[in-house]
């Protein structure tokens, strides 16, 4: 048993508490008292505000290598995708462990104690098979360990170049030969005690509908989550319509995949009818807005989304900033944008989205929560910094969200132990891995 003495803690209610005491046993929390105004003799304090474990709920890891080369490109989401490919023809087990180890060591820098690593880059080039066909990830699984973060690999199935096209060279380390042939591959997979498998449908631009009937099954079987790229442009919605009829979200829902387990990741381009859909299943919807601004892909309709029943859940997707605070924030700030109206989501409901329901989405809904029974992920940020000076005498919680940054997470710990102390990783140099990786793929 241990203890932690919180300064401020944000337990569930919209504004944090002070004084709180956290009992701990082995990786999780035991007891949570609020009002105890000095630590007790042997509980370790902790200043700042504590807030439970960030949980970035969609993330391309090797994407963290395009930050800096193509933002300042002109085009679209299909001309930033041909220099994704060109980077993902690159990567082999070896590199994908480097640059992943890193990237979640940043990710672990900026408050993240669950990453959601949506997997679809399985094979060697042209699609031969590794002599371990799941060897990158394995890879990524051993990445996060060695980064100290949770992870959920999101293995996706990935069939087809569009639909009924044959996939383009790059496109083959993505495919399997059926839905079939990915259930087997990934039914392989051992993930260990601080990680855990899902399942995803890429999109139903890269997998039919049969097979994406398959992918929900395995899921459904094995009380896994399911994630899905739904609706990030209007040429997928328009591919889809001209192919099979319906919209992604109407696909899915004829697959059986729209259920609680589901996360549609991005759901922008959605109809009235899609809404209702996911929004009646109780499905989640992850929104990546940073990434979404960069690649021009839009605003989602968050707000409409949680008033039909949906949950929402936050990623940094191609991680061109690892910035969960900034993510949380543009849920609100971009839909003031669009509609011209201030106040559509409360700081705290945004906070919820970052950890709570975040990890929900990934297959750990006893993740997120600053509760008896949870498990020991939280994180504690200062409140004497530039960014958050002042907050701690009125609405700490309110200006985390809106004002802050990785830069003032000071602690983070997960199942019990901590892997950054006051800014610092306990055991990675993560400046010196992320040159290290970054020099050996530009090499």
């Amino acid at each position: 048993m241990s203890s932690l003495w919180c300064e401020r803690a944000w337990i569930s209610g919209p504004r944090a508490e002070p004084g709180v005491l956290l009992e701990l046993d082995g990786d999780r929390i035991v007891s949570v008292t609020p009002g105890v105004v000095s630590p007790p003799d042997g509980a370790e304090r902790v200043d700042g505000l504590v807030i439970p474990g960030l949980a970035n709920a969609h993330s391309h890891a090797f994407q963290r290598a395009l930050r800096g080369r193509t933002h300042a490109a002109t085009g679209s989401f299909w001309t930033w995708r041909e220099q994704m490919y060109a980077l993902a023809a690159t990567l082999d087990p070896d590199s994908v462990l480097a640059l992943a180890r890193a990237t979640f060591a940043e990710m672990a820098l900026a408050g993240v104690t669950v990453v959601g690593e949506f997997h679809y880059v399985h094979h060697g080039p042209g699609g031969i098979h590794y002599a371990d066909p799941n060897a990158i990830g394995v890879a990524l699984l051993e990445a996060a360990a060695q980064a100290g973060v949770r992870i959920t690999l999101i293995d996706a199935c990935y069939l087809h170049g569009g639909p009924g096209r044959e996939p383009d060279p790059v496109q083959r380390r993505f495919c399997e030969e059926s839905a079939e042939a990915w259930a087997e591959r990934v039914d392989a997979l051992r993930p260990g005690t601080a990680a855990r498998v899902g399942a995803a449908i890429h999109s139903l631009r890269a997998v039919d509908p049969d097979s994406a009937v398959i992918v929900a099954a395995w899921s459904r079987e094995r009380s896994a989550p399911l994630h899905a790229h739904v609706s990030e442009q209007p040429a997928e919605n328009e591919a889809c319509l001209a192919a099979y009829g319906d919209t992604p979200s109407g696909l899915l829902a004829a697959a059986g995949a729209l259920a609680q387990n589901f996360t549609a990741v991005h759901a922008t381009h959605l109809t009235e009818r899609d809404i209702g859909l996911l929004g009646g299943a109780g499905a989640c919807c992850c929104l990546c807005p940073t990434t979404e601004r960069d690649l021009a892909d839009g605003i989602g309709p968050a707000e409409r989304l949680l008033d039909a029943g949906a949950a929402l859940a936050l990623g940094s997707d191609s991680n061109a900033v690892i910035e969960p605070f900034e993510e949380a924030r543009a849920v609100e700030l971009d839909e003031r944008l669009a509609t011209g109206i201030r106040g559509h989501h409360e700081p705290a409901a945004l906070l919820r989205a970052a950890t709570g329901a975040g990890y929900a989405s990934l297959g750990w809904p006893e993740g997120g929560a600053l509760a008896p029974g949870a498990l020991a992920d939280l994180v504690s940020v200062r409140l004497d910094g530039v960014r958050m000076a002042g907050a701690g005498d009125d609405d700490p919680v309110a200006t985390l969200v809106f004002a802050g940054a990785a830069a003032d997470v000071r602690d983070v710990m997960v199942g019990g132990r901590f892997i950054v102390r006051d800014g610092r990783h306990a055991s990675l140099d993560v400046p010196r891995e992320l040159e290290r990786a970054l020099a050996e793929l530009r090499r």
